[in-house]
């Protein structure tokens, strides 16, 4: 059985809906996985949507560590707002105590799905690890937000997701898999003039600063990417959990032993099961 480690600090509803769907795909027979464990960076008290989460995973009958990083050496961590080597070494004493207490644990793969806290460069190389980016291979870096604008910033035909191996350089770990879909024409094409002629008489940092994510063509945008989230995780996990992509030496690897420079391409598998 195909062993996954599931890191989230559990802060929302999409963090529970997630872990439902996984787990629901495991209990069916269509995912042949189990997850080991379930790591959390907020301890039972701490927050409120974050207890649900793990009331949920405790329903579940899984494996949870808790490991609050509100409360780990928060002086070190509050300097580091204004001194990025201390917030380095906060990030990587925390992440030693986090390797600490899953040393009983051997997932073949780690999962961040909605784990808030950047992973430091000793533990992203210890342990195999992917996260969703909300951008295609070569596309823009940071949150979705900054992703968004960029896109529009440069006028873009296209976008996508992708999962990618986490490294020690952010956003830029080598894609596991990925998906494109278009965000011109169709749908996207009257909010694209929209968009077009409000930029005519203002500066796109205007339109950040009073339309921000109500923005209709940005919303646009965000929604197609949140459609294909939940079933992009799903079956990145399926592919490594069927053998059809592996991680070797800090390589992706299709079945037959070649390297996936870009990743394994499902955006043909997305459009149909959304």
């Amino acid at each position: 059985m195909y062993k996954i480690g599931w890191f989230s600090t559990g802060r929302d509803e999409a963090a529970r809906e997630l872990l439902k769907i996984i787990r629901d795909n495991i209990q069916n027979g269509t995912l042949n996985a189990e997850i080991e464990f379930v790591f959390s960076d907020r301890e039972q008290g701490e927050f409120e949507e974050s207890d649900k989460f793990f009331d949920q995973v405790n329903s579940y009958g899984l494996k949870l560590v808790n490991f609050s990083s509100r409360k780990f050496q928060p002086e070190l961590r509050a300097q580091g707002k204004d001194d990025p080597e201390k917030l380095e070494l906060w990030r990587l004493e925390f992440d030693r105590e986090v390797m600490k207490l899953l040393e009983p644990y051997s997932p073949t793969l780690n999962i961040l799905a909605g784990y808030m806290l950047i992973v430091g460069s000793e533990m992203c190389t210890k342990l195999d690890m992917v996260n969703l980016h909300p951008a295609q291979p070569g596309g823009p870096k940071g949150t979705w937000q900054e992703v968004i604008w960029e896109l529009i910033r440069t006028e873009a035909r296209e976008t996508g997701i992708m999962m990618h191996l986490v490294t020690p350089e952010l956003d830029e770990g080598p894609p596991v898999t990925f998906c494109k879909f278009p965000i011109r024409g169709g749908e996207f094409e009257p909010l694209w003039e929209e968009l077009k002629t409000k930029l005519s008489a203002k500066s796109l940092e205007e339109m950040i600063q009073e339309e921000g994510e109500a923005e209709p063509y940005f919303a646009k945008v965000r929604e197609e990417g949140v459609r294909r989230e939940l079933p992009m995780i799903l079956y990145t996990i399926r592919e490594f959990a069927d053998g059809k992509v592996k991680i070797t030496d800090r390589k992706i690897m299709s079945s037959d032993g070649n390297i996936l420079e870009q990743g394994y391409d499902l955006s043909q598998i997305l459009d149909d099961a959304i």
